[in-house]
């Protein structure tokens, strides 16, 4: 029989990306990072903004863990929270009770956070989309959350079929989320503009009246052909 855990456990040892980095990725499509990581790094597609029309951020992640209806791992990362981050909360992707509201969307858009993203469920979508917090989440129950722990802040957690750890980079738009580790930040910044480089010529050959992809030509030429 194992024993209880405490009621909250908070990592420090994580360290953040310089804001320098962090510029690297602003404004940049996810699709264009997830190219840009071998077509990986983006969470589950449930996981969406509540408000697509206030969807793009970029910051370093704040972990947390919360246990299913519990928000005890929530308020212990809003603590800890430094102005930028991006709170990443993992919820076994509960959806039973929601694990954030408008007042909690509030207090995280005083204390300056950038957004934030779980794997559960939200209550009060009109009132966290007047916070103007970009909040992304697997949708929306009304049922509320209790506060008894255990919770945990600052170690690595999974979401989303993703592991994030605190110090990544997370960056949002209106598609969704993608994570990049933070040990990966110059080699995805180097691949980026290469993506963006190729992109803007496909774009162009679209214009252009292009009907197919380049790189399909080859399996289309030398299809097996059943007739």
């Amino acid at each position: 029989m194992l024993d209880n855990p405490p009621a909250l456990t908070i990592h420090r040892s994580h360290r953040r990306p310089a804001p320098a980095m962090l510029e690297w990725f602003r404004g940049a499509q996810t699709s264009h990072l997830a190219d840009a990581m071998d077509g990986r790094g983006a969470l589950d597609w449930k996981i969406k903004p509540l408000d697509p029309s206030n969807a793009s951020f970029v910051g370093p992640a704040l972990t947390a863990f919360a246990y299913p209806a519990d928000i005890v791992g929530l308020f212990g990362a809003l603590a800890e929270a430094q102005v930028g981050d991006v709170i990443v909360l993992a919820n076994d992707g509960y959806t039973r009770t929601a694990v954030v509201g408008d007042l909690v969307a509030g207090m995280m858009r005083n204390k300056g956070i950038a957004a934030l993203v779980t794997d559960g469920l939200a209550r009060d979508k009109a009132g966290i989309v007047a916070s103007g917090l970009p909040v992304f989440c697997q949708g929306i129950v009304p049922n509320s959350p209790a506060m008894n722990g255990p919770g945990v802040v600052g170690a690595p957690v999974t979401l989303g079929g993703v592991t994030v750890c605190s110090g990544d980079v997370i960056v949002g738009d209106a598609d969704g989320v993608v994570v990049i580790p933070q040990a990966r930040l110059e080699s995805v910044h180097a691949r980026l503009q290469q993506v963006r480089v190729a992109e803007a010529r496909t774009e162009q050959r679209v214009q252009e009246g292009a009907m197919m992809a380049n790189g399909a030509l080859r399996f289309i030429e030398q299809a097996t052909i059943i007739e």
